[in-house]
């Protein structure tokens, strides 16, 4: 109460300016709730120096805030490196790298997740979808033409009127989907050029409708209509490689099939064109993927499914949330199959595949015992002894060396009746009871009920 104005300007004067670089605002744990303070829109990037993924986007953030500098100056972004920053990492629960929020209004409470946004077009969409209006309002059929006609894919709302439950969650899907333009329309002019008579979304790919939802207020989810709209940036088969890997898993959907097959072989074609067709039946549920045997790059991919050369064709289903596998049960890709496969999985019906080499006779008579898919859950949930599991992955370096320190650290227990030590190939093993995000991975099952 005792400081005047003119000691309070001073007091201001001397808070040096947040440094910035490439026209980003570099924040720390000292300086964030001040930058939030004095900025109405904050979108930050928080990312660790090293991984390549890291450097690719802080590219494309650094140009979107170039461009926007002059247009939209209430717009500011920032970037902080949570190498070192534990505290802000533990309260974002940052877990992935790079990983991107947005904050309103000074607020620290839930920050706006901006998830899948690669490029620096899209960041400015998003940002601009989430301060302003979300969707063009479309006046007449030339408008309408226009836009459809502007780029690869866009996406148009025709509507009844334009107030209602369905047209919001419309522009509520619009915010998470920069890669595309969005516009609505209530003219019935408009509406009846395209042949609508109930509130639809349409999805236009190279100037041609290529997809009708209709938009029902009581069934509609904002959530589903985002998977849905985000697979059309997909093809409807995407094979993998380095480049397609990052746009199939940033598409919000969390089942994946996959096609395992050379593609030169002679059925390659009767087998890709059944397998498209299911793609068509099952798309926004199920993103399918091609993955080209022939290529070595390919590699690790196998090995995480453990797919050999006979087992080709294969077909399997990936549930990225659980990382739950589903081996197709017929050996023939035919439409048939696929549909039941894809079917019978989403209606919880197909059963979990798990690997697992077989126990080997003298698996427990070395002082580090070697357990597989099928003896892991026997040994190492036993209530009466303590056991100790490294899981490893053959290829690794890291666990080549280390596998001759477990070997010592056996040797020491090897007389305790009351402790194992362990080890699992994990690349030929699937363990579900553990998660597993690096090799080599360590973890102790102490005795006990629990």
């Amino acid at each position: 109460d005792s400081i005047g104005p003119n000691e309070t300007k001073l007091k201001k004067a001397k808070l040096p300016r947040i440094k910035k670089e490439n026209n980003v605002l570099l924040l720390k744990k000292s300086n964030f709730d001040r930058a939030l303070k004095e900025t109405k829109y904050l979108l930050v990037e928080f990312y660790v120096s090293l991984p390549q993924a890291s450097q690719n986007l802080s590219e494309e953030f650094a140009e979107a805030a170039r461009q926007l500098k002059k247009e939209a100056p209430r717009i500011q972004f920032g970037k902080i490196d949570v190498t070192d920053q534990h505290d802000l990492r533990k309260e974002f629960n940052i877990q992935e790298f790079p990983t991107v929020k947005f904050f309103v209004d000074g607020s620290r409470e839930d920050p706006i997740d901006c998830k899948g946004v690669r490029q620096a077009s899209a960041f400015i969409t998003w940002v601009k979808r989430r301060t302003g209006p979300s969707t063009v309002l479309i006046n007449s059929t030339d408008q309408a033409e226009a836009m459809i006609n502007a780029d690869n894919l866009a996406v148009i709302g025709f509507f009844k009127e334009l107030r209602n439950n369905s047209m919001e969650v419309f522009c509520e899907t619009a915010k998470d989907v920069p890669e595309m333009p969005f516009g609505m329309t209530s003219r019935e002019d408009v509406c009846a050029n395209y042949g609508i008579q109930k509130n639809t979304l349409v999805v236009f790919k190279k100037g041609k409708p290529v997809h009708n939802e209709v938009l029902e207020d009581d069934r509609q989810n904002k959530l589903d209509l985002t998977r849905l709209i985000k697979t059309f940036t997909l093809d409807l088969v995407t094979e993998y490689n380095l480049e397609t890997s990052v746009k199939i898993f940033d598409v919000p959907v969390e089942n994946h099939i996959l096609l395992f097959i050379p593609t030169n072989s002679k059925t390659f074609n009767a087998t890709y064109e059944n397998y498209k067709s299911a793609a068509m039946e099952f798309r926004g549920k199920i993103t399918f993927v091609l993955v080209n045997t022939n290529e070595t790059r390919n590699g690790r991919v196998f090995e995480y499914f453990r797919i050999r050369d006979i087992d080709v064709p294969a077909v399997r289903i990936l549930n990225l949330t659980s990382n739950a596998k589903y081996k197709m049960p017929a050996d023939e890709v035919t439409l048939e199959n696929l549909r039941h496969f894809c079917q019978s999985y989403l209606d919880g019906k197909a059963k979990i595949h798990l690997s697992s080499e077989e126990i080997t006779e003298d698996w427990d008579k070395m002082p580090v015992k070697v357990l597989v898919g099928k003896n892991f859950n026997r040994i190492v949930f036993n209530k009466t002894m303590t056991v100790f599991v490294m899981f490893y992955a053959p290829w690794s370096h890291d666990c080549r060396k280390l596998l001759l320190i477990w070997d010592e650290l056996g040797e020491k227990y090897q007389n305790r009746k009351d402790i194992i030590i362990a080890k699992i190939d994990v690349t030929a093993n699937d363990i579900l009871s553990v998660v597993l995000d690096r090799y080599p991975f360590f973890r102790l099952f102490p005795a006990g009920a629990d």
